[in-house]
């Protein structure tokens, strides 16, 4: 590897960590951002980069992260009782959350669903209930999240080493990976 690649794998990385932070921390892109430097890092470096197969990869888990990320809170809710209107609280609530940091993005969803059921008709302990639902589901999307970046970041590094054509790196990271897994 030149000094070059060193240095823009490095900052790929720094840019995807920030991606992996973002999994747990409100108002930062996580699985985005770890595609995006992925990508930059493909576009600058070429072939000494991450394949075309492993980007497709890195596209298929950032969907996925963010598909199970929306779907979390509404399965959730709907676990512990919630009707249509509970998910759909649940849904619009860590929408509105996201502007307000943590505390919004971790009552969001659970008032979300919590006052759509009281405003469908539904007792309050009812409508608690569900909005537990939508927080447990919040909770497992969050983990769901962190799993996609740190499998993203892994596979990317991994192809890259590969790609660079040296092996001390390839071996190392090979063995980094191995250890995260």
């Amino acid at each position: 590897m030149s000094v070059e690649q060193i240095v823009g794998l490095s900052l790929a990385l720094l840019v995807m960590f920030i991606g992996l932070a973002g999994s747990l921390l409100p108002g930062i892109p996580s699985t985005p951002l770890v595609l995006a430097a992925a990508v930059g890092h493909r576009f600058y470096f070429g072939d000494a980069s991450a394949s075309n197969l492993v980007l497709v990869i890195l596209v298929a888990l950032a969907l996925l992260s963010l598909g199970l990320d929306y779907l979390a809170s509404m399965v959730g809710a709907k676990k512990l009782g919630a009707t249509w209107r509970g998910m759909v609280g649940a849904v619009l609530g860590a929408l509105v959350g996201l502007f307000f940091s943590l505390p919004g993005i971790i009552l969001g969803p659970f008032l979300g669903a919590l006052l759509f059921e009281m405003i469908g008709g539904r007792e309050f302990e009812e409508a608690a209930r569900a909005g537990v639902g939508a927080l447990i589901g919040l909770l497992v999307g969050a983990v769901g999240k962190l799993a996609c970046c740190v499998t993203m970041i892994a596979v990317f590094s991994y192809s890259v080493a590969t790609r660079s054509g040296s092996t001390a790196e390839a071996k190392l990271l090979e063995g980094l990976i191995q250890a995260w897994i």
